[in-house]
């Protein structure tokens, strides 16, 4: 089975330009952790997900600075949580996604994917045409495909 046979084709993404306010909208609207970043041409240039807006809002830990004289405590956090958040909103897609994104092609066998799924621990990988994305393919998608027929035959 391959990658086209069983992605899902209506991909909820966002463009590079975009803010991370759409971002947060869209994971709202539609229930879900995550979106791949293109650009004008539809290429992917990026991923967003729930986790990389939780390492920046989250609460950072406080660390000791030591040297010969003085020891300062320096505070990691950004400001008070609401702050963060607040802020968060009006940057771009850009500052927070990641520019190297796990893809696989459209012709990738679906068990090379539940493995990549599975060693990078990662809920989805989009899918592409010579670098355009096309597709997009869950855990659940390969746990659907894979086992669904095995199922309805025990029934």
């Amino acid at each position: 089975m391959k990658a086209h046979e069983i992605m899902v084709r209506q991909v909820h993404k966002v463009k590079e330009t975009d803010t991370l306010k759409d971002v947060v909208e869209k994971f709202i609207k539609y229930r879900i952790s995550g979106l791949p970043v293109v650009n004008e041409r539809n290429e992917i240039v990026g991923y967003i997900s729930d986790g990389d807006i939780m390492r920046y809002i989250g609460q950072r830990e406080d660390f000791v600075l030591d040297a010969f004289y003085f020891s300062a405590v320096m505070s990691m956090n950004e400001g008070e949580y609401d702050d963060r958040t607040r802020r968060l909103l009006g940057r771009n897609v850009m500052e927070l996604s990641r520019k190297k994104v796990v893809a696989v092609s459209q012709d990738e066998d679906v068990a090379q994917i539940a493995g990549l799924l599975g060693r990078k621990r990662i809920k989805k990988v989009p899918v592409h045409r010579g670098g355009v994305l096309v597709g997009i393919i869950s855990r659940g998608d390969v746990i659907r495909h894979s086992f669904g027929s095995y199922l309805t035959e025990e029934s």
